[in-house]
């Protein structure tokens, strides 16, 4: 539904106006300023969109003569507001009367208001958006599953780098075992050591006594030659007795326990030692655990916005290249709404109301000054590629306006 033609007297600053706006595309309403060009867009807004948009003080000054207003529309319907009440008659096009709810029916409310979208925060708009492309619980849901991945990731995050940075401060003895060594089996060993060492001893004493014995009969061999047969023979068994006696005598090494004592004594140091490596160890694996958590939360993150990029690329967009970024900011290519172009700015938010009620096909804008002649020459061919009627102002007589208002005439 588009505007066919508008009567307007004394509304505002407006005298009187009558126009005829192009179908598709931009009709500029120029002046200078204080001539009518915002009461023209503020009439409109007062006839189609009800009582809120009565402006303050709708007479024009000095005016006797109540406001009048007429608008007819692309589907047959004719507006009127007339009279000292300025009541509103809805005439539909079999000629029964209708009411402000039949308007409200294919007409968008931001289109006579497009400043409410503009002055909107970026989150506002940004729902605007997604409401209107059908994704908003489905993104909602994501959202929160990213801010609750986000928050836990962080929070392990600062786990894992305390945990390192604990474990680094921790003290570490690369010379001790790797287990804390045990006292007792320590003397055990010193046991075992001195028992040996003292069945060397006993071999050693048996080994003199053999050589007493051998030089004592020795003697009495001399003495008692009468025996020496017997002793002769006695003798040499002893003397093979001593050969083999000296022999093992001889081989026998003593254990030192010197190292075990030292051991013993400085048991409870090397501990310790161990413990506080086997502790720095325990850190370290714990401090790995997290940053491992960590590392997996990242991935799930990035999944969750994956998901949430393939989400909007497959939504049906009222302009391409409009988006909704991370922090659930409207974007259009690439950029945010406070680093778009006033004009950039104005399609947006234009395509945005277009899709929010597709049987209301034209908006109202005011202040179209903000734009250059080229680029307001590249705004109307966008609107009439897209089969849009926009109505705008603009400070300015130049040959870029559809007409010229001057003293509310």
């Amino acid at each position: 539904m588009k505007i066919n033609k508008l009567e307007i007297e004394n509304v505002k600053r407006v005298r009187a106006l009558t126009l005829e706006p192009s179908a598709n595309g931009l009709t500029v309403i120029g002046g200078r300023n204080g001539q009518g060009k915002t009461s023209v867009l503020d009439a409109i807004a007062w006839a189609l969109g009800g009582e809120k948009y009565r402006p303050g003080s709708p007479v024009r000054e000095g005016s006797v003569i109540p406001p009048s207003l007429k608008v007819e529309l692309s589907n047959g319907i004719i507006v009127e507001r007339k009279g000292k009440n300025s009541a509103l008659t809805v005439t539909d096009p079999k000629g029964e009367k209708a009411g402000q709810t039949l308007l409200d029916a294919f007409v968008e409310k931001l289109a006579l208001d497009l400043p409410r979208f503009m002055q909107a925060n970026n989150k506002e708009k940004a729902d605007t958006l997604l409401k209107i492309i059908g994704v908003e619980d489905q993104l909602k849901e994501l959202r929160s599953q990213e801010n609750a991945t986000y928050n836990r990731r962080h929070a392990i995050g600062q786990i894992a780098d305390q945990k390192m940075k604990f474990a680094k401060e921790m003290a570490h003895y690369p010379d001790v075992p790797l287990e804390p060594v045990s006292v007792s089996e320590l003397i055990k060993q010193q046991q075992e050591i001195l028992t040996r060492n003292g069945e060397n001893q006993r071999k050693r004493a048996q080994a003199v006594q053999l050589q007493e014995t051998f030089e004592r009969q020795q003697a009495e061999i001399q003495e008692l030659s009468a025996k020496l047969d017997a002793l002769s023979r006695e003798h040499v068994q002893t003397g093979k007795d001593l050969q083999i006696a000296k022999k093992t005598a001889d081989a026998l090494q003593d254990e030192s326990t010197a190292e075990l004592e030292a051991s013993i004594k400085n048991a409870e140091t090397i501990n310790n030692h161990v413990r506080a490596n086997l502790e720095k160890v325990r850190a370290e694996k714990e401090a790995q655990e997290y940053k491992d958590t960590y590392d997996a939360l990242s991935d799930a993150l990035e999944q969750i916005r994956d998901d949430i990029r393939s989400l909007l690329a497959g939504a049906n967009l009222p302009l391409p290249e409009l988006s909704v970024n991370e922090a659930g900011e409207l974007t259009y290519k690439g950029f945010g709404w406070g680093d778009m172009s006033s004009s950039e700015q104005l399609k947006v938010a234009t395509a945005i109301v277009r899709k929010l009620n597709p049987d209301c096909g034209f908006v109202l804008i005011d202040k179209l000054e903000m734009m250059d002649l080229d680029t307001l020459k590249d705004f109307g061919s966008w609107l009439e590629a897209e089969g849009l009627q926009a109505i705008a102002t603009r400070v300015s007589t130049g040959g870029e306006c559809s007409i010229i208002i001057e003293d509310g005439m």
